[in-house]
């Protein structure tokens, strides 16, 4: 799809994608009783569609929007990244500084061989720094989250998991000392920062870093896994004391969007507040690549292939609440799923979003609507589903549904009596 081609949301191949989707999404939210899930799908420098589907509160019968707000957990780490890439550009920082010259306080007992290796800015935001995944103390299990105090002091009792740049290994901690990093630097704390040189430009006015309590108003109540016979029950978690720089924000897909459509800015003489282009594709390419040459990491971006497409981004995950960011940078595509419920997995529908969408928004630039009706005719019935024929192949969103077919079969689907989404409130 050329990047430049324009996408109407009602043309007939993109409309039934979206109609297709949306029923999809409306079978796992009843059949995984989940609280509420919202999407927004971005063109370039366009919201392209966006939705929100069941309850932000579930006992209240508060119903999600798109403007619901929800915590985005490690997706933070991208706005980490471009806080230290910025102030990279700046000639604040170098990528392959020292930590400790930066944090002269950093230390962690290491191997003896490895002891005169020194770790970087960059590995930490490539995840090779070989540092433990965590700070020491088990606040995913207690909810008592420590200090950025609490953390230094904390790094005398553990020690190096690996040798530096010997392999890729998550690590939060690593993530949160390059939020240091941005505030030894800056001089600003870390949180003031992002605000200022990242959300204030970007005008993400719904996105907050920090200032949050596990009850609080402003958020979508956030809950447990899904047990048999038994309601879920509320996981909420406030502020993340000094892990903040590895999984505190919050947002909406809405002001997501904005961020995405940031990415997509990577043109060489583009000078945007936040990043200048050639910035943005250096974060987007490959710096660590993983055994196999399938998948590996950028600068903050997970970088993969998925069904011969390039894709970019993040996911998230804290109590209560899960995300997905997936940007598809040579389509200029971008999908964001948040929800209120840790068992979501929002990756199988940023998944299944690339699946159905991306082809149908190839079809304007392709030339020659298809017509409508012959649309429809694919999802009128279960016969007309499963009858060959030009009208079921012409149509991407029914070539897709194969791979939507759950393995005990489609029984319990194939009584199609019409279209979720035709109404007004569907568009």
């Amino acid at each position: 799809m050329s990047a430049s081609a324009a996408v109407s949301i009602e043309h007939p191949e993109l409309r039934a994608a979206l109609d297709l989707f949306v029923a999809w999404i409306e079978y796992r939210l009843a059949y995984w009783s989940l609280p509420s899930l919202a999407v927004a799908v971005v063109h370039d420098q366009r919201l392209l569609w966006s939705r929100a589907f069941g309850e932000a509160d579930v006992e209240r019968h508060i119903p999600a929007t798109p403007a619901t707000i929800y915590r985005i957990g490690s997706v933070t780490k991208l706005f980490t990244a471009t806080a230290v890439m910025r102030l990279r550009d700046a000639g604040a920082l170098k990528l392959d500084d020292p930590v400790a010259q930066h944090l002269p306080w950093f230390k962690i007992a290491r191997e003896a061989a490895h002891e005169g290796v020194e770790l970087t800015v960059r590995q930490l935001l490539c995840h090779t720094s070989g540092l433990p995944r965590e700070a020491a103390f088990p606040y995913w299990e207690t909810m008592a989250f420590p200090s950025m105090v609490e953390v230094r002091d904390g790094l005398v009792r553990q020690s190096s998991a690996l040798p530096p740049e010997s392999q890729w290994k998550y690590s939060n901690l690593a993530v949160a000392l390059a939020g240091e990093i941005v505030a030894a630097v800056s001089g600003m704390p870390y949180a003031r920062y992002v605000e200022r040189h990242i959300l204030e430009p970007l005008g993400m006015r719904s996105t907050f870093v920090d200032g949050m309590t596990a009850d609080d108003a402003r958020l979508a109540r956030g809950y447990g896994r899904r047990f048999p016979r038994a309601p879920r029950q509320r996981r909420e978690v406030g502020d993340i004391g000094g892990l903040i720089a590895a999984g505190n924000m919050a947002s909406t897909v809405e002001d997501l969007a904005r961020f995405a459509m940031l990415q997509f800015r990577t043109g060489a003489n583009a000078q945007d507040p936040v990043l200048a282009g050639t910035t943005l594709k250096e974060m987007q390419r490959m710096h660590w690549l993983e055994p196999g040459w399938q998948a590996g990491w950028g600068l903050g971006f997970r970088v993969y292939h998925e069904d011969g497409r390039t894709c970019i981004g993040h996911g998230g995950l804290v109590p209560g609440h899960a995300a997905e960011l997936r940007v598809l940078p040579a389509e200029k595509i971008a999908v964001i799923v948040l929800s209120n419920a840790e068992d979501t997995w929002p990756v199988l529908y940023a998944q299944r979003a690339t699946a159905l969408l991306v082809p149908a928004m190839a079809a304007p630039a392709a030339g020659g609507p298809l017509r409508p009706s012959s649309i429809r005719a694919c999802h009128a019935t279960s016969d007309a589903i499963a009858t060959p024929g030009e009208t079921l192949r012409s149509c991407s969103a029914c070539a897709a549904f194969g791979s939507l077919r759950p393995p005990w079969g489609t029984g319990d689907v194939r009584a199609w009596t019409g279209w979720p989404g035709d109404g007004p409130e569907g568009r």
